[in-house]
């Protein structure tokens, strides 16, 4: 068997530019896709992914919300902010940064998010669906 080299960042490259097409194709439809990305607190670690997604999806051409929010945050107004954006149209993706503080319940937050704009794909829903191979979206990592 021989082995073959992978060129990461060469095929990130290619993935994000398709995706970048497929956004553009979607505007001339009128859709713009929406990305909202929820924080809560002030991990370093967190803060930097959270980042790192936002600059990815302004560059991709997506419209973008970061919602920073304190690391005192009620369970009850978390779970509020992620019905909102389950009913704004203008969201398609939801992603919350785990982990959350623990005064929060994680799953709790995790269910209430639309299994179809479930970025992570943590929601019960889409891991059935992956795991009976159905259209879902999957988690970047196994």
């Amino acid at each position: 068997m021989t082995a073959r080299l992978i060129k990461g960042k060469e095929i990130a490259g290619q993935i994000r530019e398709e995706i970048k097409q497929r956004a553009e194709r979607l505007k001339e439809k009128g859709i713009t896709p929406g990305l909202v990305t929820i924080l809560v607190g002030e991990d370093p670690a967190s803060q930097s992914y959270v980042r790192a997604k936002q600059k990815t999806a302004h560059e991709l051409g997506f419209y973008s919300v970061q919602e920073t929010q304190p690391a005192e945050i009620s369970e009850a107004t978390l779970l509020e902010l992620v019905r909102q954006y389950n009913d704004n149209e203008a969201i398609h993706g939801i992603l919350v940064q785990l982990p959350l503080p623990k005064s929060i319940d994680e799953n709790r937050v995790l269910y209430a998010i639309d299994p179809e704009k479930d970025v992570d794909g943590f929601h019960p829903v889409n891991v059935g669906r992956m795991v009976i191979g159905a259209p879902a979206f999957l988690p970047c990592t196994p």
